[in-house]
């Protein structure tokens, strides 16, 4: 495997439910630390969406390998920020056999 260019700082968030005062809840986002990255965009498409069309876009994100179950190991259904693109993550998994990178596998919309 080719050495990854780790040179953008993504935020990783992990969604939350705060209680809305009103017997709900509101789905908020905290931070739990930065990561390093390479972010390689993939094949986008078009796609009908509430209010009008959406083009989504899949990425690959490629991130410096951290242990099972380690806060500062992605899982899917967290969310990598870059400024204010946000990259919804749908798997993450080891990228190389000697267990030093992990690929994620993530989408970001855009309302067109």
């Amino acid at each position: 495997m080719k050495v990854p260019r780790l040179n953008r700082p993504l935020v990783l968030e992990a969604a939350g439910a705060t209680p809305d005062g009103a017997g709900g809840h509101v789905r908020e986002w905290r931070v739990l630390g930065t990561l390093w990255g390479a972010v390689e965009p993939g094949r986008g498409r078009e796609v009908a969406g509430i209010g009008g069309a959406l083009s989504r876009v899949v990425y690959k994100i490629t991130l410096r390998a951290a242990p099972q179950g380690a806060p500062s190991r992605p899982v899917a259904g967290q969310r990598l920020r870059d400024g204010a693109r946000i990259f919804a993550l749908l798997s993450v998994t080891e990228a190389d056999a000697d267990g030093r990178y992990l690929l994620c596998i993530a989408e970001e919309e855009i309302a067109a």
